[in-house]
């Protein structure tokens, strides 16, 4: 049967760590190498361009919604709150992966400490959770105002937004200790290879050589209680949002109505989307070569992190106004 290139690119792979490594005899390795990108080494120095440009205009983007939201007043409200919050699980995630992805390409420095490497996969893993979470709290504040607008200062006051905000970050927190715990605990005696960019958790598992049914059952149960669960919620939350704009008189009351919602719809499209295709070509691409799925992996954590506060610095009327007011003075 003949071999797909996926399967030829990781046995590539272990043929080298085994010939070339001296540490195939190991259960805790203190450090892991990283390949960046297999197959496209010759191209790591024009591939950092992109991905540097997009972080930079993803930090500039980020800190300048942060920047207007607290000069001004008018925006001291529930969505931008959680907008705030938004922008914060975008910028974690990838200033823990960038540094390291750019000192593979640029000075050839592949090794992570194994502390380092799992706490990049704990910053991954957890803000990841945190990001799905609050995209349901923003679905939920977008209800309340149009379903209930009379009891949306009522209902979402500050306290209230620190209570969900507070209940977010510890689902992320408790829901991502075990897979560290799991990561720590199994024996790792073939090879401390991971051909990646970053610690990706399920490259560093399958390094183990132990029977990790339990991480890959836990990590299903885990993409269906927060990808699932979250995506139901907003899904019901949006079903209630159209009902009540359809009952509305006018066209143009609809139209405007449905328009406060644009920026949340366009954020969720851009987070959910590329997050199903990834876990679906891990899953099911396997004539797929390696550097394709480690490139859209990459992609996937850079690319959203700059297309929401260009969305929201577009559709935001407010945050518009207040960024030409910026500029002007």
């Amino acid at each position: 049967m003949q071999e797909t290139p996926f399967c030829l690119s990781v046995g590539n792979l272990l043929s080298y760590s085994m010939s070339d490594s001296n540490s195939t005899d190991f259960t805790n390795p203190s450090t892991f190498i990283l390949l960046g990108i297999p197959g496209l080494e010759a191209a790591h120095v024009w591939i950092s361009i992109p991905f540097c440009a997009i972080y930079v205009i993803a930090i500039l983007g980020n800190f300048t919604i942060l920047f207007i939201v607290k000069r001004e007043p008018s925006l001291h409200v529930p969505m931008y709150y959680f907008l705030c919050m938004l922008v914060v699980a975008d910028v974690v995630p990838s200033t823990a992966v960038l540094p390291k992805m750019l000192s593979i390409f640029w000075f050839n420095s592949r090794e992570i400490n194994f502390s380092a490497c799992l706490t990049q996969m704990f910053c991954l893993l957890s803000f990841s959770a945190l990001h799905s979470g609050i995209l349901v709290a923003m679905a939920f504040d977008r209800y309340v105002a149009i379903c209930d607008p009379l009891r949306h200062s009522t209902t979402l006051t500050n306290p209230v937004v620190a209570k969900i905000g507070l209940a977010v970050v510890l689902r992320g927190i408790m829901l991502v200790l075990p897979y560290l715990f799991l990561a720590r605990r199994w024996p790792y005696c073939r090879t401390n290879i991971i051909p990646y960019t970053y610690c990706k958790h399920i490259a560093v598992v399958k390094l183990a050589c132990a029977d990790i049914r339990i991480s890959s059952y836990y990590s299903l149960a885990v993409a269906f209680l927060v990808t699932g669960v979250d995506m139901f919620c907003i899904a019901v939350s949006y079903i209630q949002i159209l009902r009540a704009i359809f009952s509305l008189p006018t066209k143009d009351a609809r139209l405007k109505t449905f328009g406060t919602c644009g920026s949340h719809l366009c954020v969720i499209l851009g987070s959910y989307i590329p997050h199903l295709f990834s876990a679906l070509t891990e899953r099911f691409g396997h004539n797929m070569a390696l550097h394709f799925h480690v490139l859209m992996n990459n992609m996937y954590l850079l690319v959203p992190s700059m297309l929401n506060p260009i969305i929201y610095g577009l559709r935001s009327q407010q945050i518009r106004d207040s960024l030409l007011q910026l500029f002007t003075h």
